[in-house]
């Protein structure tokens, strides 16, 4: 959204959210979502909100006019356009993220990838310094999780890497506006392939892949299917096609010891652990719930050389 200054009075912003509420209501959209574009647009405050005091101020600046915001208002109810596409940002851990149509909305249940990612570093100890080094950012869509290891390992440098070139030119906005250039660099390609001459230098490596089974995608709700990018969805018949490929070629680009980090949907926990294990290169195999309790994220750690021929004598005992 382009910001341009406008004035509308306090009064005729607090009529039109009257209305706002009650149109969203009647065709199930949450009325706090007329709350949260009011932030964004007219740079209102909670606090403002709640006790309805903006109702008296003679002028408010909003990006939009009073025109503008109800024609958008009305795709959002309408088309069920995401409202984060009609204000062109979103909130993610503290940053302000932007999006189009190019990127998935970064979800708040992805925020817990990066304070695992913090605690899976810290359970490793400082020997293998893992808060620092070079980290991956494996579909990187938004640069949201980029973002959010730049931030949690100072010391690292982030590669992010996405096969579509508008996703990279919203990613490097977002870095840009944080002053992250010098530490976050984007990739176009798939999956590790941009980062081959890197092979065997990462600590660690985290992912939001495609996972949603293809026969799934109809039924999902319209704001994701009629507006977000389908190959950042669509995980193939199972679901599994991109982390598969992850589990099989992420071992070469980790150093031992390295950590492998990914968001699953519910039901593929006990699958996708199934996979870490018989791939034979991780250990310190868990998964972790979201907010909501659901099992949603995988964390693993390349062995050693030594731990990896171990296992493999191990299985051999078994079988003889």
């Amino acid at each position: 959204m382009v910001e341009k200054q406008q004035f509308v009075s306090g009064l005729q912003l607090w009529q039109w959210r009257n209305i706002a509420i009650q149109a969203a209501i009647a065709v199930d959209v949450s009325p706090s979502e007329v709350d949260w574009l009011l932030q964004e647009v007219a740079g209102l405050d909670r606090l403002a909100i709640r006790l309805q005091s903006f109702k008296d101020w003679p002028q408010i600046q909003s990006q939009l006019s009073l025109e503008e915001l109800e024609i958008m208002w009305q795709r959002r109810l309408n088309e069920r356009l995401p409202v984060q596409y009609i204000t062109g940002i979103t909130p993610w851990r503290q940053f302000k993220i932007v999006v189009s149509h190019a990127v998935l909305i970064p979800r708040p249940e992805t925020e817990c990838l990066i304070d695992i990612a913090v605690a899976a570093v810290q359970e490793t100890g400082e020997d293998l310094q893992l808060d620092r080094g070079y980290w991956a950012d494996l579909g990187t869509g938004s640069g949201a999780i980029a973002l959010g290891l730049a931030d949690a390992f100072p010391k690292a440098t982030i590669y992010g890497v996405d096969r579509s070139a508008d996703a990279l030119a919203i990613a490097q906005k977002n870095v840009d506006n944080y002053r992250l250039t010098e530490r976050v660099h984007f990739y176009q390609g798939s999956w590790w392939q941009p980062l081959d001459s890197l092979q065997g230098k990462f600590s660690g490596m985290v992912s939001n892949p495609p996972y949603i089974p293809s026969g799934i995608l109809p039924t999902l709700q319209p704001e994701v299917i009629q507006h977000e990018p389908h190959m950042a969805l669509d995980g193939g018949k199972s679901g599994l096609n991109c982390i598969h490929h992850l589990i099989n070629t992420s071992p070469a680009y980790l150093r031992p010891g390295g950590l492998w980090l990914m968001e699953m949907m519910a039901g593929q926990a006990d699958t996708v652990k199934q996979l870490l294990e018989s791939q034979g290169s991780y250990g310190n195999i868990h998964i972790y719930s979201d907010l909501a309790g659901i099992e949603r994220f995988a964390v693993a750690q390349i062995r050693s050389e030594g731990e990896k021929e171990g296992r493999r004598e191990g299985v051999k005992d078994k079988k003889s």
